[in-house]
């Protein structure tokens, strides 16, 4: 999935070593710590920043292949835009998070923002004049995937030093329901219509909705550099103390894995999608508009999963939370396989977004509230290039199987590697995390 943490994080947060509520082992929230939490003005603008850059970042991730359609029918080339998109988080996750654990936490953000819009506003003029290719989607997808693993990884590090520790669950849920909903349910239907009236508008909108977003943020006062105490180190040493950080927890190695082998699995089905569902002479034969339509129906289950996560975690519990997501999941990945109706694929997206979000505010928040602030942007990092150094892999995969056995073979070998992820249960239990929270401590927030 993608934080999608199979994408990419909820109860109540433990309280110097009190266990998160949740499923049978961990007792029942109490409603007030977990529904009316106090997330400040700071938080409003970190969340309004965020859902402009994922409104552009769903109007982008659906016009680059479909733009891409444009230049080349090829699956392979195709998938490869995938690749070139998510590449940086193999090669660039753990220095990123090493920096973010260095620097200004906001400022890394604005940094990374203000490069989204010079690469998408110069695209843009590019395709104005006519001069696009698909090596120039290329090239434009490396530098917007490099800035997103620098403002992603600093955007969920910063979010401990602007809500209190308490509320985490419940500001995660607001943040994946305004993610989720500007990400999937309106940039993609958004995108489809930009690229069917011109594509240059398609990358010079998310220019300025990014630039909206950094006004946001530069609203945001006080400063977000974490303090840290000792000797001076090297870029190396901070890596390699975050390694041994997540090598060393049980429960957070292992949703690691889990999460790499749901995104290569995702990345697999999802790079070669829009050949099974554009044109004419494709199994689905949806128009542009159509597909981005489709895009939302994810959307429409995330939010409902989102903003009703700590609710339908209490009653699980996290451990079968989880569970739900990789089932829903399964069928969202799996269902291209055995049929191309788009009402049936668009239902199973719908579930499956519900429980993409359980996952992603239960995970994101564990990670948030197992992890040291002075830690948080390494550990991160260190998760994320397990998590998501498999995509480009997953998308290489899933072009090569389609050239090779063609499109529905390759859904249904996509959503058999997600099964595997359910493998991870045995250890990631309600019990096993219960003990983890336990044994942390945070000092302050």
């Amino acid at each position: 999935m993608t934080e999608q943490e199979s994408g990419s994080a909820a109860a109540e947060p433990p309280v110097a070593g009190r266990p998160i509520a949740g499923g049978a082992t961990g007792g029942v929230p109490d409603p007030a710590i977990v529904l009316k939490p106090r997330l400040g003005a700071s938080f409003a603008k970190v969340w309004s920043a965020s859902v402009l850059s994922n409104v552009a970042d769903g109007v982008l991730k659906l016009a680059v292949p479909v733009v891409a359609v444009r230049y080349t029918d090829s699956p392979l080339l195709i998938a490869g835009i995938g690749v070139a998109m998510s590449l940086p988080w193999l090669l660039l996750a753990l220095p990123a998070g090493a920096i973010a654990d260095r620097v200004d936490r906001l400022r890394a953000m604005l940094v990374a923002n203000a490069t989204r819009v010079l690469v998408a506003g110069l695209l843009g003029f590019a395709l104005l004049g006519g001069q696009g290719s698909i090596w120039l989607l290329y090239l434009a997808g490396i530098a917007v995937g490099v800035a997103e693993v620098f403002y992603d990884t600093a955007s969920q590090s910063i979010l401990p030093q602007v809500v209190d520790r308490a509320a985490l669950p419940v500001a995660n849920s607001r943040l994946y329901a305004g993610e989720l909903a500007a990400n999937n349910f309106i940039g993609p239907p958004l995108g489809g219509f930009l690229v069917a009236a011109a594509a240059a508008l398609a990358f010079g909108v998310p220019a300025v909705l990014w630039a909206l977003a950094m006004a946001m943020l530069a609203w945001v006062p006080g400063s977000f550099r974490v303090r840290r105490d000792g000797p001076p180190t090297s870029l190396r040493e901070d890596i390699a103390e975050g390694f041994r950080f997540l090598f060393g927890h049980r429960v957070l190695r292992t949703l690691a894995v889990m999460t790499g082998v749901s995104n290569f699995a995702a990345s697999a089905g999802f790079a070669v999608f829009v050949l099974f569902a554009i044109g004419p002479d494709s199994p689905m034969g949806l128009t542009e508009p159509q597909y981005g339509l489709l895009s939302t129906t994810m959307a429409i289950g995330a939010v409902l999963g989102s903003l009703s996560a700590t609710r339908l975690t209490a009653r699980l519990g996290r451990s079968r939370s989880i569970a739900v997501g990789i089932a829903t999941f399964t069928l969202s990945v799996g269902t291209p396989a055995i049929t191309a109706n788009p009402w049936v694929i668009g239902a199973m997206w719908a579930l499956s977004g519900i429980g993409v979000a359980l996952w992603n505010v239960i995970v994101v928040s564990l990670r948030q509230q197992l992890t040291p602030d002075a830690l948080l942007g390494r550990m991160n990092s260190c998760y994320r290039l397990l998590a998501w150094g498999t995509i480009p892999l997953g998308n290489l995969a899933g072009g090569l199987l389609a050239e090779a056995f063609g499109l529905q073979p390759t859904f249904a070998i996509a959503a058999g590697l997600s099964v595997l992820t359910a493998l991870g249960l045995l250890i990631v239990r309600e019990s096993a995390i219960v003990r983890a929270e336990a044994e942390v401590v945070h000092p302050g927030r």
